[in-house]
């Protein structure tokens, strides 16, 4: 048989049962459509993840008192790291706690942050006005604010770029705002600094924090490569400033394990999403398998002919399976179609998706795939009937 002679042949048989026919592809429809929506959910997750670690530098090192240990960092502890250390760029302290933050307008119960002049840099903030916390404004104890953009809108909802030379309640004390951070996004450093409000460290630990909040250290490594080896240094740095006391109980993270582990953790959740998304597919290949066993048993008498006509075993083959393939692809090409219509309805559920491509053609990958490995073998069964056997069959 001729190639084109298949070809019709398989269309004819594809037009001439058409509501089978669908009905046989939707598990292919929705293991497809699934298939799209899942690895544009995983997707959105790792992007989210890379975009909440894209202002951290990887090289960030978090130094904290141990739990339930009453040591306490000090600024000292600061200076000691910036003097002593061979491996740390810079480092700095930051102080937080939670309270009301109140202007004329509104109020909000938000983050206040402690943090000295280098945060900013060490956290790459930008500012959408005015100026940040400085070193004088420390020196001085200075009742000054630095809000975040989230926060500036709830306390000024009039107009945010009246917000700087005004003055906001903290906790009961009067407070005046020198600058807006430009909109972040996502936590920095453990701060949502889109909802919080930063002051001099001194004046944060003189008036707003309690003595029982612990403070934390913010390390920068020289490189990445320096990680390992300044948390050893850190350490032993800490173990020596303090051995008269029998060493201080501080416990050292770094910013780069975290983002590892969250991507590791995006990518888990991927996997699982796409696992089910297979599943559904093979239950649609499934599906295909058991309506070419009923095309074979119906269109029996018609292999029969076609063999006793000429036509030779792979045509028998190449016809069936060509009509599993062209029916999965058209089942992919479907679910592409349907995951259109599925994303405005994810969006309305506040779920992320960030469909790809890779997405489409990885969906459509997998249908063709499981067409042709759920069609092979009813095609081979047709393949293999007897002339005879076929022309005789009731």
């Amino acid at each position: 048989m001729k190639l084109s002679e298949i070809f019709r042949s398989v269309f004819t048989n594809i037009l001439a049962n058409k509501f089978r026919v669908f009905l046989t592809m939707l598990g292919i429809i929705v293991g497809a459509a699934t298939i799209i929506m899942v690895v544009g959910i995983g997707k959105a997750s790792e992007k989210a993840v890379e975009d909440q670690f894209a202002m951290l530098n990887v090289g960030t090192l978090y130094i904290q008192s141990g739990p339930g240990s009453q040591f306490l960092l000090t600024e000292s502890d600061v200076d000691m790291l910036n003097e002593k250390s061979e491996n740390i760029l810079v480092s700095t302290i930051l102080l937080s706690t939670r309270g009301e933050i109140s202007s004329n307008y509104d109020s909000f119960d938000g983050t206040i942050a402690g943090v000295t002049n280098i945060f900013d840099d060490i956290s790459n903030l930008s500012m959408y006005m005015g100026d940040f916390v400085t070193e004088d404004n420390e020196e001085r104890r200075e009742r000054v604010a630095v809000i975040g953009y989230t926060l500036a809108e709830t306390l000024f909802p009039d107009d945010i770029d009246m917000a700087v030379g005004e003055t906001i309640t903290i906790t009961g004390r009067r407070y005046t705002v020198i600058g807006v951070v430009d909109r972040v996004g996502d936590s920095i450093q453990g701060l949502a600094i889109d909802e919080s409000v930063v002051l001099p460290y001194s004046t944060a630990e003189n008036y707003v924090v309690g003595s029982s909040t612990k403070p934390k250290i913010i390390a920068v490594a020289k490189d990445i490569n320096s990680v390992d080896a300044a948390i050893v240094e850190i350490d032993e740095l800490f173990r020596d400033e303090y051995r008269a006391i029998g060493g201080a109980d501080v416990v050292i993270k770094d910013a780069g394990s975290k983002l590892v582990a969250a991507q590791d953790s995006a990518r888990t959740m991927s996997v699982l999403l796409i696992s089910v998304a297979t599943i559904v597919l093979i239950v649609g290949g499934i599906g295909i398998m058991n309506v070419l066993f009923v095309s074979v048993k119906e269109r029996t008498k018609e292999i029969g002919i076609l063999k006793a006509l000429g036509a030779k075993k792979e045509d028998i083959l190449l016809q069936f399976l060509l009509e599993s393939i062209i029916i999965s692809f058209l089942g992919g090409i479907f679910g592409i179609v349907l995951s259109f219509g599925m994303q405005p309805l994810m969006k309305y559920l506040e779920v992320s998706v960030l469909v790809s491509v890779n997405g489409y053609l990885l969906a459509l990958a997998f249908s063709v795939v499981t067409g042709t490995f759920f069609g092979f073998y009813p095609a081979t069964r047709a393949a293999a009937l007897k002339p005879i056997d076929a022309l005789r069959y009731e």
